[in-house]
């Protein structure tokens, strides 16, 4: 079907590129520096903006650190097809609510968005589960990217490959898989 504005568009069941959508939480990689905004590559058809202003308490003398590389959690202020898409680091009251660059030495991978929208379902099992091996911290986008810290590296490899698991693993497979590296 062809849009008003004369472009194709389609939907595609499987979707395996990322289509951005406001107030979607992303995780972005900075690709680029340009004055006054950030590039950000989040999976899609084309790179996101994030203004050095859209972080708690940044001002123009007081900047983000952020350089090209990092990993940025934010959520979408805008996204529709006739605009670029542009990335905020805080909420509507100015907070940061979780968002912002995401630590250096955690474990970037990507999944299926069918599995991004399981893992980030209220009260998901799966995540439960993992949570009772060990401490981790876990930062879901819903653009398909999970990163991941846990306290030693192997730790952290055991969670992704667990979650890239899931996606072809029955809950009781899953349970099984847990118990054995839970050593019960």
């Amino acid at each position: 079907a062809a849009g008003a504005a004369g472009g194709a568009y389609w939907v595609d069941s499987q979707q395996k590129r990322y289509v951005p959508v406001k107030g979607d939480h992303v995780i972005g990689i900075v690709t680029a520096k340009a004055g006054d905004v950030f590039k950000l590559d989040v999976g899609g058809s084309e790179q996101a903006s994030l203004s050095y202003l859209a972080f708690e308490g940044a001002t123009k003398r007081n900047r983000p650190n952020v350089q090209v590389g990092d990993l940025i959690y934010g959520q979408f202020l805008v996204a529709n097809k006739d605009m670029e898409p542009e990335m905020v680091c805080i909420d509507s009251s100015g907070r940061s609510s979780g968002m912002g660059i995401i630590g250096q030495d955690g474990f970037l991978f990507k999944v299926s968005l069918g599995l991004i929208r399981k893992l980030l379902a209220p009260k998901c099992e799966i995540i439960q589960e993992l949570s009772q091996l060990y401490p981790f911290e876990l930062v879901l986008g819903m653009n398909g990217r999970i990163w991941v810290k846990a306290k030693t590296v192997q730790q952290t490899l055991i969670i992704v490959n667990i979650l890239e698991a899931c996606e072809y693993m029955t809950a009781e497979q899953r349970k099984q898989a847990l118990a054995k590296l839970s050593g019960n």
